[in-house]
C-alpha cells in the first residue's frame, strides 16, 4: 500500500509555508547553513529545503529534528497546548 498523499486547503498550506519561513529565519540567524542543520538533524539537506518550505509531505519528526537542531525542541510543546474550544466543549460535559 502506497503511502496517502495529504490534501490541505490553501490557508492551510499558508500556515505550513510560515512555518517553514520561520524555521529558514532561525536557521538564518543563527548564522548556519543548510547541510550544516540537516547534518545535525540527521536529514538529507533536499528534506531541509522541503520543510523551509514548508511541505506538508515531510514526516513531523523531521520537523522536530530540525527544531532541535535550531534549539528550538520546546516550541514544540506550544504545538495544541492552548486548546480553548476543547476546553469549552468539556466544559459542556460538566454542566
Amino acid at each position: 500500500m502506497g503511502k496517502k498523499k495529504q490534501i490541505l486547503f490553501p490557508k492551510h498550506k499558508d500556515i505550513l509555508k510560515q512555518v517553514g519561513a520561520n524555521i529558514k529565519l532561525a536557521r538564518r540567524r543563527r548564522k548556519l547553513t543548510q547541510a550544516q542543520v540537516a547534518e545535525r538533524a540527521d536529514i538529507v539537506r533536499s528534506t531541509l529545503y522541503l520543510i523551509e518550505t514548508g511541505n506538508p509531505s515531510v514526516a513531523i519528526g523531521a520537523y522536530f529534528n530540525v527544531m532541535r537542531a535550531l534549539g528550538l525542541q520546546e516550541d514544540f510543546l506550544k504545538l495544541a497546548a492552548d486548546d480553548g474550544f476543547g476546553r469549552k466543549l468539556q466544559d459542556l460535559e460538566l454542566l
